[in-house]
């Protein structure tokens, strides 16, 4: 049975609603300062933090997923712990040691490639740094955000694929794309698997990959989808094997990132929910940062978040006061949508 979810009014929302600004350890996707907003509510905190660009239309669903956990909690889970990887970004080789050891224990990493204004040169670098750092038993993935071309996927990946890849995230911008890419990858026996990223979380059909065939796997994020049980959903819809992944969250959105793999049937692969780690600091007393490379389930209304840290990381006025104003807006959009989750 699916059940509308019932908003809390806007000035609820407002009322709770507390703006950090955290900065990044290092540049991660053109961001250092990484702002977002923490909501309150009886089941414990929620996050609300779309990127700065994204319209009040797209923020949407981060707003649903935010209330989801702050009033309606998540659903019950089938594991309580969750490998999860360690994240390098567009860094130079010589770095990535330092970057790799801030995940303890991971033992697959996904590194980031196709970064405006480098070349193949540097993705080879990083990733051949990467398996040098970690060793031949890691698992590796890619991340290009459908930085490529076809053409240009398909030889970065064969040249890549001497290092053992596990999956290439969002190699291309379209489903159609991503299917072609699959296509001429099998033809010139380049095992590499292909997952949708982007082509999930963005779009208005996200079962599309998987009806198209583009995609041997896809990645999930609980903010983009609308929530823990609406990601759920896309899972079972498209009926592939699923990796969770976060969206620069803070514990408190890292949270609902572990509850959704904590609840998904199956786990094949270790899960992107470590990038607490790239961050300079949290608002949550005890950060979920991996340990032994694994995450540990935490219900909403156990995640001790801080006051003295959302102090401490409290963004400038000017900076609240748009938030407030994102908030009125996507609160708007989301009241006109058909955002549902189910008890």
């Amino acid at each position: 049975m699916t059940r509308a979810l019932v908003l809390p009014s806007l000035a609820d929302l407002s009322e709770s609603l507390r703006v950090v600004s955290i900065p990044m350890r290092v540049r991660f996707r053109g961001i250092t300062v990484r702002e977002v907003g923490v909501i309150r509510g009886p089941a414990g905190c929620g996050e609300f933090g779309p990127f700065l660009e994204y319209r009040p239309d797209e923020a949407a669903r981060w707003l649903a997923a935010a209330v989801e956990s702050a009033y309606a909690g998540w659903p019950a889970p089938v594991r309580d712990t969750i490998p999860v990887n360690a994240t390098v970004p567009a860094v130079p080789g010589a770095e990535v040691a330092s970057v790799v050891a801030r995940f303890d224990g991971c033992a697959t990493a996904k590194v980031k490639v196709a970064e405006r204004g480098q070349a193949l040169a540097d993705d080879l670098d990083r990733v051949a740094a990467v398996r040098d750092v970690m060793g031949p038993a890691a698992r590796i993935r890619v991340d290009a955000n459908g930085g490529w071309s076809v053409k240009e996927a398909v030889a970065a990946l064969a040249a890549l694929a001497v290092y053992g890849l596990e999956y290439a995230e969002q190699p291309c911008p379209t489903v159609e794309e991503l299917r072609e890419v699959r296509i001429r990858l099998a033809r010139r026996g380049v095992d590499v698997l292909v997952a949708a990223d982007e082509s999930i979380r963005k779009a208005s059909d996200p079962v599309e990959v998987a009806r198209r065939e583009a995609a041997d796997l896809i990645v999930v994020k609980v903010a983009p989808l609308g929530g823990v049980r609406a990601a759920l959903r896309v899972v079972a819809e498209c009926g592939l094997p699923a990796v969770v992944s976060s969206a620069l969250d803070t514990s408190v959105g890292m949270a609902a990132g572990v509850a959704l793999a904590s609840a998904l049937p199956d786990l094949p692969h270790a899960c992107g929910l470590g990038t607490v780690a790239l961050l300079e600091g949290d608002v949550a007393r005890r950060p979920l940062v991996p340990a032994g490379g694994m995450l540990r389930r935490v219900d909403a209304d156990r995640l001790e978040v801080d006051a003295e840290l959302l102090e401490r990381y409290a963004a400038p006025p000017d900076r609240v006061g748009w938030w407030h104003e994102r908030l009125a807006d996507t609160y708007a959009a989301l009241s006109v949508g058909r955002h549902t989750v189910q008890p």
